[in-house]
C-alpha cells in the first residue's frame, strides 16, 4: 500500500451537523494526508447540512464528496451506504468518523500508519487503552453506560477489544470486503460491535490506538433508549445466529 497511490476515504454520516461539518472538513484538510477525501453521507438533514456539504464539495471537489440519502434509517445504514461507495471508488483505507467533533482528526495519521505497517485489519481510536480518555464533561452515567457496554459485549462475544463500541475506526478495504459489510443488519452502536465481531470471527486482527474522546459542543446526541436496547440485545443475537 504505497503512500503516494493510497486512497483514504473518511465516511462521515450526518444529521443536523451544519455547524460542525465545515470545522471537520478544515481539520481533515489540515492533516495534509495524500489521497484523503471526506465522504459526507447526509440523511436529508432538516437544518440544511446537505447544502453545506455540497458547498464544501464544490469548493474542494478533490477533498469532499457528498452522498444524499432520502430517509433517516439509522447510523448503520448510513455507514453501509458510505462504505459501499468508498469501496466502489477503490479506496485502500476507509475511516469511520462522527461529524460532531468528538473524534480527534489529529489521530488519523497514526491510525493509517498502524494499518500500513502492521497486520491489523482495522484500527480503533480507543478511549480505554493506555493514553486514551473520555472528555471531562462526559456525564458520569454516560461513562458508566459506556464502560458497562464494553464489559457486557466483550463477555458475551469475547472480542478482546478494550473499546468495543467505538465509532472511530480505520479499515483496510480488504477487511471490509472480507466481513461483507453490506449484509450487516444491526443499526446504531450495535453496528460497530457487529463489525468487530465479524472481523474477529474471520481471524483478522483489531488494533487500538489511544484517543481523547470529546463531548459534542454543538447539536444534540443521537443516543436514544431504542438505540440502547438494540445495543443490549444484539450480542445475544449474534451469538445465537452463530450456533
Amino acid at each position: 500500500m504505497g503512500e503516494s497511490s493510497s486512497k483514504i476515504i473518511v465516511v462521515v454520516p450526518t444529521y443536523n451537523e451544519r455547524e460542525n461539518l465545515p470545522v471537520l472538513a478544515g481539520l481533515l484538510s489540515d492533516l495534509r494526508l495524500p489521497g484523503l477525501q471526506m465522504l459526507v453521507v447526509d440523511d436529508n438533514s432538516p437544518d440544511g447540512t446537505g447544502a453545506v456539504a455540497d458547498e464544501l464539495a464544490e469548493k474542494a471537489p478533490d477533498q469532499v464528496a457528498v452522498l444524499h440519502r432520502t430517509e433517516k434509517d439509522g447510523l448503520g445504514r448510513a455507514y453501509i451506504a458510505g462504505i459501499t461507495r468508498a469501496l466502489a471508488e477503490d479506496a485502500d483505507i476507509v475511516i469511520q468518523m462522527d461529524a460532531d467533533l468528538s473524534h480527534p482528526a489529529s489521530v488519523i495519521p497514526t491510525m493509517v500508519e498502524t494499518l500500513r505497517t502492521t497486520d491489523a485489519g482495522v484500527v480503533i481510536g480507543s478511549r480505554y487503552v493506555e493514553g486514551g480518555s473520555a472528555a471531562a464533561e462526559w456525564a458520569w452515567h454516560r461513562r458508566l453506560l459506556s464502560a458497562f457496554a464494553n464489559v457486557y459485549v466483550n463477555t458475551i462475544l469475547r472480542l478482546h477489544v478494550k473499546d468495543a463500541t467505538a465509532g472511530f475506526k480505520a479499515w483496510k478495504a480488504d477487511t471490509l470486503r472480507a466481513i461483507d459489510v453490506s449484509t450487516i443488519q444491526s443499526n446504531g452502536y450495535s453496528f460497530q460491535v457487529e463489525m468487530n465481531y465479524r472481523t474477529v470471527r474471520r481471524g483478522l486482527r483489531i488494533a487500538e490506538v489511544p484517543i481523547r474522546f470529546e463531548e459534542r459542543t454543538v447539536g444534540a446526541s443521537k443516543m436514544t433508549l431504542k438505540v440502547q436496547l438494540e445495543s443490549a440485545l444484539m450480542p445475544w443475537k449474534l451469538l445465537f445466529k452463530r450456533s
